[in-house]
């Protein structure tokens, strides 16, 4: 697994990455998720299925962050944004 998609408290999704240990895009409307804004979804489809089925809980985005290839200043500024 290289990655997951979680919904933000602001109701927008962000997807972490697992390799880098912090999040890759975030304030994803679920048009642009599903219009491939990660670059990381085969088709619409499996699109639709990883938001219907795959989501993970948003705590996981906290319990992962590692401040390796990201600031803990700059986490904290992005999740700031996520939760507006």
């Amino acid at each position: 697994m290289g990655g997951f998609i979680a919904k933000q408290p602001n109701g927008l999704y962000c997807r972490f990455s697992t390799i880098v240990d912090c999040p890759t895009h975030y304030n994803m409307t679920r048009e642009s998720y599903l219009n491939n804004a990660t670059g990381n979804v085969k088709s619409r489809e499996d699109g639709e299925e990883i938001l219907r089925d795959w989501i993970r809980p948003f705590d996981e985005v906290l319990e992962r962050f590692q401040p390796h290839n990201m600031t803990q200043e700059e986490f904290d500024k992005i999740l700031w944004k996520m939760s507006v």
